[in-house]
């Protein structure tokens, strides 16, 4: 049996089932391994839709993304995808066959470019292939993307066959984090504030609790938007999302737990948006996390649900542990969270008019339209805070949000993977004009797969962010503005359905898409105002 057909039998033993990539000659082989193990293979056009796509499905599903792809050239479409991934601790395994001979047109120093660029590198051992696929994957289901090299010579030796079993994962330790820190802040405070990062997905169920027994208000990064939907004492997203309102409490608080969240600028607004005088407390499992932010002022680590829950039984059992006198929930300000919690409660003027449609009012007709399950996909660029903001998701898994490298293009392929994940529910890619022209070979992906998926591009004929950032001061903007495209032509020719939107009315044909089969992918070519400047990407540019 070929190394390669075994590397493909032991991720088939892990339970992979779906499996991303573009296949050449130096992935042929474990690939097909892959699929006689009982995994479904995702073709892309391009490589780097597919590592976009493993990256939106390991996102949704909450499992691991895996990627399969052509060595050199193949890994090298992928690498600003795989980045993202890394950067977003997004659980991942990139299958990168090596040509390890430095004479080989294939040749490049991939150990020292998954070093260069942050992202762990492992290579299968001919005498150790189940071992080292095996711990691959076991890191990559730990939060982190590793790229697995694949050496062409050693992919192409025999050895005996494997039919498993797996050893067995050791077993979770009872290990017994050290929460005293938290607890003596959470007794001390006032108007405490839960903000919950990337780390916490999974903990909904035992911050609630805790916040219930403290009194604190409960806030998230963009990349956990969603946690917390249905307590009426969530204020959505801090930062530079922030509605006033969530701005206003956040700024107030005399203690925030940033519970799996780096705290980083996009979160804080530079640092600005937390009191000087608050305590600033970080739970998190990675250490690394504790750096990031020169506010921490006590550190916690470990598993954010079980810190949660050991903060719960140290202030249930604990003698001499006095209650949190937390007194910021009143009925006042659960009406205030009902009525001004959401962007679509703050009164804003119409800019709709020549042929544009304001993106605020587009995006707030679409949040009316659309089904409540829908999983909610956001690219990069100007526009991303209007589908962020204004687009309601009905949980963490259904809220994509591509933006730790801030590479603009990753959207529609995360759009896939995440359709892929989650069949059941209505996919919505929101994209920049120039995101989709940087992806748009993957709707024929999309018309292939045929998954409910609706394509939203705000278009404003530029590159927004540099219009909004350099036109105030009277910078040229010939270079970032363009001729205006009819991207609904576009989409007709890749399979997908299509249309143009210049003002309300041209929405009805939504409606009418939403109530059929679904079967083709609907494009709509929003063409937006321009005319404002997005402060969120103010908040981006400030300090570069």
């Amino acid at each position: 049996m070929r190394v390669a057909e075994v590397v493909g039998r032991v991720l088939a033993a892990h339970g992979v089932r779906h499996v991303f990539g573009v296949v050449g000659s130096g992935n042929f082989h474990v690939t097909n391994a892959l699929v006689a193990g009982g995994a479904r293979f995702v073709a892309a056009a391009h490589e780097g839709g597919a590592v976009s796509m493993a990256d939106g499905y390991a996102r949704t599903s909450g499992g691991v993304g895996v990627l399969s792809v052509h060595q050199g050239p193949g890994v090298t479409n992928a690498l600003t995808g795989i980045v993202e991934a890394a950067k977003s601790r997004t659980p991942m395994l990139v299958l990168a066959p090596e040509a390890t001979e430095p004479r080989s047109n294939f040749f490049i120093d991939l150990p020292h470019t998954a070093t260069a660029l942050g992202i762990h590198y492992q290579r299968i051992r001919p005498e150790h292939v189940v071992v080292d696929v095996d711990a691959a994957y076991r890191r990559a289901t730990q939060g982190e993307t590793v790229l697995l090299g694949l050496p062409l010579d050693v992919q192409a030796r025999e050895i005996a066959p494997w039919t498993g079993p797996l050893d067995p994962w050791p077993a979770h330790t009872d290990w017994v984090p050290d929460v005293e820190p938290l607890v003596s802040a959470l007794t001390a405070a006032r108007r405490p504030v839960f903000l919950a990062g990337r780390g916490a997905r999974g903990a909904r169920e035992p911050l609630i609790r805790l916040a219930d027994e403290c009194a604190a208000l409960l806030a998230v990064s963009a990349a956990a938007k969603g946690l917390f939907v249905g307590d009426p004492w969530y204020l959505d997203v801090s930062g530079g999302f922030a509605t006033p309102l969530a701005a206003e409490l956040i700024a107030e608080a005399d203690l925030v737990v940033a519970w799996g969240s780096t705290l980083n600028m996009w979160t804080t607004r530079h640092g600005r948006l937390i009191s000087p005088s608050a305590v600033v407390v970080q739970v998190d499992e990675l250490p690394i996390g504790a750096a990031l932010h020169s506010r921490i002022d006590r550190y916690v680590s470990g598993d954010v649900a079980r810190v949660a829950r050991y903060a719960l039984r140290w202030l249930d059992r604990e003698p001499g542990v006095g209650r949190p006198p937390g007194t910021q929930r009143t009925p006042e300000l659960r009406q205030r969270i009902a009525t001004e919690g959401r962007w679509r409660d703050v009164p804003y003027l119409d800019g709709s008019g020549e042929g544009r449609i304001d993106p605020r009012t587009l995006t707030v007709a679409l949040d009316d339209m659309l089904p409540a399950e829908r999983t909610v996909v956001v690219d990069s660029g100007n526009f991303m805070g209007y589908p962020s903001m204004f687009l309601s998701v009905p949980d963490v898994a259904g809220f994509c949000f591509t933006q730790a490298f801030q590479s603009v293009g990753l959207g529609l392929a995360s759009a896939l993977g995440a359709a892929v994940a989650r069949p059941d529910r209505l996919t919505v890619a929101a994209l920049g004009d120039g995101g989709f022209l940087m992806s748009a070979a993957e709707l024929v992906t999309a018309s292939r797969l045929g998954p409910p998926l609706l394509v939203v591009v705000y278009d404003d004929a530029a590159y927004g962010a540099e219009v909004h950032h350099f036109g105030p001061d009277g910078h040229p903007l010939d270079l970032v503005q363009f001729p205006d495209t009819d991207l609904a032509s576009i989409a007709r020719g890749y399979g997908c359905a299509a249309l143009t939107v210049r003002e309300i009315d041209d929405l009805a044909p939504v409606r009418d898409w939403l109530a059929g089969p679904r079967d083709r992918p609907l494009v709509v070519d929003a063409k937006i105002t321009s005319e404002r400047g997005a402060w969120w990407l103010e908040e981006a540019f400030r300090g570069h």
